[in-house]
């Protein structure tokens, strides 16, 4: 049954309330403000969380000029990893399996073929082991294992999910690392931050973070920047859906309210460009008079400079956190995240970059970066091309995932553990 039109009124007029009690020009002013004296250097108790790299400034460039500019890097490599999913079955056992690919533009297409795939399970029977050594298919141009996930009373199907990932992108990147001449963007951060996050859920998986397993796992992202950086070839991140809250939390303890969800908010807000008459704060940081909000400006890519980024997550991997016990062979602040924000008018999307601070301490190789980054955007309204290939090589489809379920399945005797939303959405079954 649809709703009637009679509904969907009065649905609508719901936002007339809402609207009533929001006045947007305070978000513009207050985005203003906290760019202007908090951003420079943010802190959380006591510990500067956020500051910038080098200038603190938001610039624009033109959307035909950055599609049109040179490029810094000639070829570039973009990795990613796909899962099938958190799958549990009538067994007890809880599986996902990542398959993780690496991709080049221009393209490489024995590059292309490499595959690595991890499947992790998680069992509640404690004398069972599924661990097993790596091996090779199709001719060495898989590897492949099967990896047994610490157990866990909750979020068993979290645990198996991170792992899987994780350790099938940083295996594939350590790998290949070598075939890397110019630049590798991963698709998503350059660490494994949802790890780092566990401890934030809940105790018992603070404590899983640091068994052997889940270090050995982030271990391999702390010695692919070591790889990078003895290579002297740059290694970031390209993050789709950003969604920190560590500057937006931050404020928060200060007793700012800011009315803004997240950090990405915040951002699309101080990079959002109006006609004049609007009062949001554009990329040259001025506060036009008026209060309407105009059109939005959509004929130039906004960004910021770089900033350190030592909160949330990314304490873990700042120079005062301790990388869950893992030896750092360089000086600790060469690993700490650094990132830059980019907003695209034409599709109302704002994307993030990450880089370790071994490369972005080097004022040419920020430039080179962030140049890329924008005539990237500039012409794919998107990723960059070599992380959109490396996305459709690794990942997994609907039709592909469901006949991977039944295999395991037959595999196991044992049918998967249905939901009522598996009836409902009409989930495949092979």
């Amino acid at each position: 049954m649809t709703l009637d039109p009679i509904h969907v009124e009065n649905i609508a007029r719901l936002a007339y309330g809402i609207a009533s009690d929001v006045d947007t020009t305070d978000h513009d002013d207050l985005a203003g403000r906290v760019w202007r004296d908090w951003l420079p250097e943010l802190r959380r108790d006591g510990r500067v969380v956020i500051e910038p790299v080098g200038d603190h400034e938001r610039r624009l460039a033109p959307v035909d000029d950055a599609a049109l500019a040179e490029r810094p890097f000639e070829t570039v490599h973009g990795l990613d990893s796909g899962t099938i999913n958190p799958t549990t079955f009538k067994n007890g056992l809880v599986v996902d399996v990542a398959h993780a690919a690496m991709a080049s533009d221009p393209t490489d297409l024995a590059l292309h073929r490499d595959r690595t795939i991890v499947a992790t399970v998680h069992a509640g029977d404690s004398t069972a082991d599924f661990d097993d050594d790596w091996r090779k298919r199709d001719d060495g141009h898989t590897r492949q294992r099967v990896l047994h996930a610490p157990r866990v009373n909750r979020y068993a199907e979290g645990v198996v999910h991170a792992l899987a990932l994780y350790l099938a992108e940083g295996t594939h990147a350590l790998d290949h690392a070598d075939a890397v001449d110019e630049l590798l963007v991963l698709d998503g951060p350059i660490y494994p931050k949802e790890l780092f996050t566990w401890n934030d859920r809940n105790p018992e998986l603070g404590a899983l973070a640091r068994e052997a397993k889940p270090r050995a796992v982030v271990e391999k992202y702390v010695r692919l920047v070591e790889r990078f950086v003895e290579r002297d070839v740059p290694l970031a991140g390209f993050v789709k859906n950003p969604s920190s809250g560590a500057i937006v939390r931050a404020l928060a303890r200060k007793g700012v309210e800011p009315p803004w969800p997240d950090d990405t908010a915040l951002f699309t807000r101080l990079l959002e460009r109006r006609e004049a008459g609007s009062r949001a704060g554009g990329a040259d940081g001025g506060d036009a008079a008026g209060s309407a909000r105009g059109d939005r400006l959509d004929d130039a890519l906004t960004f910021t400079t770089w900033f350190h980024s030592r909160g949330g997550a990314d304490a873990t991997m700042a120079a005062d956190g301790d990388a869950l016990g893992i030896d750092r062979e360089l000086d600790p602040e060469l690993y700490e995240p650094t990132f830059t924000i980019v907003y695209d008018p034409r599709t109302d999307v704002t994307y993030k970059l990450e880089a370790p601070y071994a490369f972005t301490r080097d004022a040419e190789t920020r430039d080179r970066l962030t140049r890329q980054l924008l005539a990237e955007v500039a012409t794919t309204r998107g990723p960059p091309e070599a992380v959109a290939k490396a996305d459709e090589l690794a990942r997994i489809a609907a039709t592909e995932k469901a006949a991977l379920r039944r295999k395991f399945e037959e595999r196991f005797d044992s049918d998967q553990q249905s939901t009522y939303d598996d009836l409902r959405w009409g989930k495949a079954r092979f």
